[in-house]
């Protein structure tokens, strides 16, 4: 797998091919049509991310080579698409990488900290604290 910056300069080309806020939003929200729906049982309280506005569901897989793997799934199309990036950047790391990773660097390069509401920031700022929560418990296993 490549590295989570590999994943970074990735999507940061894919968004720079789309020019304007617009388009970038239509691509956002049809990644999130690509993610595999979570089952009913999965979004439970446990799995659901406190700080969004919208209802967010997260579900982190160990795996047996220690990378954790992560699901996820909101109500809301946008925010469904802002999952998929995360999972892009995220899903299949290390412990160690996601720590290491610096997220509020990466929006900034993907253009995602000016475009965002800021209630939509402080969403994805919920979504990463949760990922780097799990992260660090999987680290202390």
């Amino acid at each position: 797998m490549a590295a989570i910056e590999d994943a970074l300069n990735e999507l940061a080309d894919e968004f720079e091919l789309l020019g304007d806020w617009e388009e970038r939003y239509r691509y956002v929200i049809e990644l999130g049509r690509e993610l595999s729906p979570l089952t009913d049982a999965e979004r439970s309280d446990a799995n659901k991310v406190r700080g969004c506005a919208s209802q967010v569901w997260l579900v982190t897989e160990p795996q047996a080579d220690g990378a954790l793997t992560f699901r996820g799934d909101s109500d809301a199309h946008i925010v469904r698409g802002l999952i998929a990036v995360l999972l892009r950047l995220y899903s299949g790391r290390s412990p160690g990488e996601i720590l290491a990773f610096d997220a509020k660097a990466a929006f900034e390069k993907l253009g995602l900290s000016g475009a965002l509401s800021s209630q939509r920031s402080n969403g994805l700022a919920s979504m990463v604290a949760r990922i780097r929560r799990d992260a660090e418990l999987a680290r202390a296993a």
